[in-house]
């Protein structure tokens, strides 16, 4: 199951970046509904999908290198508006007749932008001179016919055009970055001025659209969903409920990999406003001794999720048997939390690379006993969290900061153990309750605590050497997962929370700050 049908899509064309998820994400919060399709689709396929307009991504391709991401010409004779941005400006270009150059100058990261006349419908009302993102080598060097220049920079005469009678238009730059002044407002003018749209979709229109596909995909069937306590599998089985009601029972696996607290919190609050039916499994014992000895990061992440699955199917066995005795309907199907991250970052997106998997994804083992109920698997983070808020889940849980499926089980590097857990489990209590008294939960994405368990470090504590643990904190500020920076907390805040764990939490001697972006870093370590 994947995205509802009821809105016909703006189709963004994938050319292999990763900022294609970025750009439908601004997309939707222009009030337009959006997928993603790989540039491999045909004209065909694309107008199969009835889109409203088309957006085409930037990519890291020159136009004219051997074997680069090319578009079925055919697309451009479907009647659909279309927006292209950097490699897709360029695609657009080429394939309509203009001229694309490599003339040796080349645009990266901050460049002024002029625009040219009135700007026309796309830039119209901006400020002649802006500063906007660039990241391209080639350049559009003389546009199509019938196309107006509608901006340029000192080395791109051709920086921005827009032929209104066919609705085509196109920036050298890239508007769904933040560091592009005005870059929302091109999209926002693309969508609502030129392709007229209007901005109708909404939390409330994914909610009433996903109910609908949810009954009609499981019909009298009923259903299991994987609760592990996040937002993502809170929202994801809250919104199955909606639908089907006490054909669902939500499972929460106890793996023995939960923060401090998490599972009274799934218990009782999350089950006192949903009123969904919960099964609590305590595979703790099951889970631990099948990583016991294992330390690569993708044997965890496989062998965590293959557990997960086989602690439902246990679950399922009881509850046919329960079914068979009372006459009810039998479980066909699985609802999982996963969203577009896990996606892309699985390999998923077009032209991208396996970053690494995803319980969710990639973790599933070869012999799935159960069909899947994705609902959440074209929507952003944000987007979950405001349809958790629109189903009534506290915001203590809808709110939250993001937490892998795997649980601590990633954030231990080395073997995971009863032992490390306890201890990376006392940082991580600290560490929250530290942010939450200062007052940063609203300003960071997500703060990863790391146990380097098979690192030790010399430290003096009480007079006396001493050879323990370091722990990393890694703060990061996000939108979306998709890229992310590291939070510049208060140094007071900082010393606070390196001064409980050291004097608070047995075995570690260290804390250590992570000051890496996303790329090149992934927010977790494993």
């Amino acid at each position: 199951m994947t995205e509802p049908t009821a809105q016909r899509p703006v189709l963004v064309v994938d050319f292999g970046a990763q900022y294609a998820q970025l750009i439908a994400r601004r997309v939707r919060e222009a009030g337009v509904y959006s997928e993603i399709v790989p540039h491999t689709a045909t004209a065909a396929d694309i107008a199969a999908k009835n889109p409203v307009a088309l957006i085409l991504s930037g990519g890291p391709s020159s136009v004219y290198e051997a074997g680069a991401p090319q578009l079925d010409p055919a697309v451009f004779e479907l009647g659909v508006p279309t927006l292209g941005i950097c490699y897709g400006f360029q695609v657009m270009a080429k394939a309509l007749g203009g001229e694309v150059a490599n003339t040796g100058l080349r645009e990266y990261g901050a460049t002024a932008a002029m625009i040219a006349g009135d700007g026309g419908v796309l830039l119209g009302g901006q400020p002649a001179a802006q500063n906007v993102w660039m990241s391209h080598g080639d350049q559009v060097s003389q546009a199509p016919a019938g196309f107006e220049v509608l901006a340029k920079t000192p080395a791109t005469p051709v920086a921005a055009f827009g032929d209104a009678q066919r609705c085509f238009y196109g920036v050298q730059w890239h508007p769904e970055v933040r560091h592009t002044d005005h870059g929302q407002e091109v999209i926002e003018n693309f969508l609502h001025k030129a392709a007229g749209l209007d901005a109708s979709w909404n939390s409330d229109s994914v909610i009433a659209e996903q109910v609908e596909r949810i009954r009609a995909q499981v019909g009298d069937a009923r259903v299991i969903s994987a609760l592990s306590g996040g937002v993502d599998s809170a929202v994801s089985t809250a919104l199955v409920h909606k639908a089907i009601g006490d054909q669902l029972t939500a499972v929460f696996v106890d793996h023995g990999l939960l923060r401090a607290g998490e599972r009274e919190q799934v218990e009782q609050d999350y089950v006192a406003s949903t009123g969904v039916r919960l099964i609590t499994v305590d595979a703790a014992d099951t889970f631990l001794g099948h990583l016991e000895g294992v330390t690569d990061p993708e044997a965890k992440r496989k062998i965590i999720g293959r557990e997960f699955i086989r602690a439902f199917e246990k679950v399922q066995r009881e509850l046919v048997a329960e079914a068979a005795a009372s006459g009810d309907a039998p479980i066909k199907f699985l609802v999982q939390g996963t969203l577009y991250p896990d996606v892309v970052e699985s390999g998923g997106g077009a032209g991208t690379a396996n970053i690494k998997s995803h319980h969710n994804v990639g973790g599933l083992p070869d012999d799935l006993d159960f069909a899947l109920i994705e609902p959440l698997r074209t929507l952003f983070k944000d987007e979950v969290r405001a349809i958790g808020r629109e189903l009534g889940i506290p915001e203590a849980i809808v709110g939250r900061q993001p937490f892998p499926g795997p649980g601590l089980g990633i954030r231990i590097i080395g073997e995971v153990t009863r032992d490390r857990l306890e201890i990376l489990r006392a940082a991580d209590a600290i560490a929250r309750a530290e942010l939450t008294a200062a007052g940063l939960d609203g300003e960071i994405w997500q703060c990863p605590v790391v146990l380097l368990a098979d690192v030790h470090s010399v430290g003096v504590q009480g007079d006396h050497r001493t050879y323990g643990h370091p722990i990393v904190l890694r703060p990061v500020s996000s939108e979306d997962a998709m890229t992310a920076d590291w939070t510049r907390l208060p140094y007071d805040v900082l010393s606070k929370i390196s001064n409980r764990i050291t004097n608070e939490v047995r075995d570690v001697n260290r804390v250590v700050l992570d000051v890496t972006s996303k790329p090149p870093g992934t927010i977790e370590w494993e």
